[in-house]
């Protein structure tokens, strides 16, 4: 399946590229959103691409290779983009973008290990080189560290029961595969709850999971922190989340900074039409907050 940039055209309003100014695109995936700014300006812009997935990257280059000459390809974590910016020998830039969501590219390779609906090792990782799997936690962490990242990662309220079981399970034989997660989170949450559920109920865990293979919110916060000190003046920053734990962050880190290095833009969170829903429902989570800095 292709991945389809979200809320493509209000990031296209809210970053408003002019013609050579410098953005930067800190989560490139597959380049969709680099795609369209280039698009509308007629390539006459500058961006930096940003992702550690190097699959990801491989695509992103396939994709954006008309504008080979605009883009600067960067494989790192986005955590590091003032380092970055050191290293390209650049101080401010005029834009940033963040599309926090799980990319069409990872998500259904199934190899990959972060969807349910596919047979894989539990795996989860972004970039390869980090050694932490989903699967090392799950078979070596202790049943409370699991009951906490279930909970406060995955905002799950069976994550008692649910790490409970998972020890016990693994006791009998490692939980080594995607399949093996889900007949234990099937068993330890009761059917009357699964079945109410709006969602899978396997989705929260390994959410959850992703989170702290990852270390998202960590990076995220530090990203933001970052973000804002390396925009240039009337320079905008959007961020697109896609569950409440990375918008609480967002929403928060804006607010301390409004009116001190930032405005905020957005009073209400934006969301997607109902259109780009019916398009791609992997959209009806999003959230794009938008700042601009003083």
């Amino acid at each position: 399946m292709r991945h389809l940039p979200v809320m493509g055209r209000e990031v296209l309003k809210w970053i408003n590229p002019q013609e050579g100014h410098l953005y930067v695109d800190c989560t490139l995936g597959g380049g969709g959103h680099t795609k369209i700014i280039l698009k509308e300006t007629k390539g006459k812009v500058r961006i930096l691409g940003i992702d550690w997935d190097e699959e990801a990257l491989e695509i992103a280059r396939r994709e954006l290779k008309d504008y080979q000459e605009q883009v600067i390809f960067i494989r790192d974590n986005f955590k590091n983009l003032s380092r970055i910016l050191k290293q390209q020998g650049i101080k401010k830039v005029d834009g940033i973008l963040y599309d926090l969501g799980m990319s069409s590219l990872q998500v259904d390779n199934p190899q990959r290990g972060f969807s349910f609906r596919y047979p894989a090792p539990l795996d989860m990782r972004m970039d390869k080189r980090r050694e932490l799997t989903a699967a090392k936690i799950v078979n070596e962490a202790s049943e409370s560290e699991l009951e906490e990242i279930f909970r406060k990662f995955g905002e799950e309220k069976w994550a008692k029961r649910i790490a409970k079981f998972v020890v016990r399970e693994r006791k009998i034989s490692p939980i080594a595969t995607t399949q093996d997660l889900v007949e234990v989170i099937r068993r330890a949450i009761p059917s009357q709850v699964r079945y109410k559920r709006r969602v899978h109920f396997a989705t929260k865990t390994f959410q959850a999971l992703r989170i702290k293979v990852n270390e998202e919110l960590e990076n995220l916060n530090e990203a933001l922190e970052d973000s804002l000190n390396l925009l240039s003046s009337s320079g905008r920053i959007c961020v697109i989340s896609y569950h409440s734990l990375e918008d609480r962050l967002v929403k928060r880190k804006f607010k301390e900074a409004h009116g001190k290095q930032i405005r905020i833009l957005t009073k209400k969170v934006i969301k997607p039409s109902r259109e780009e829903i019916k398009i791609n429902p992997r959209a009806r989570s999003a959230k794009l907050r938008v700042a601009e800095r003083i």
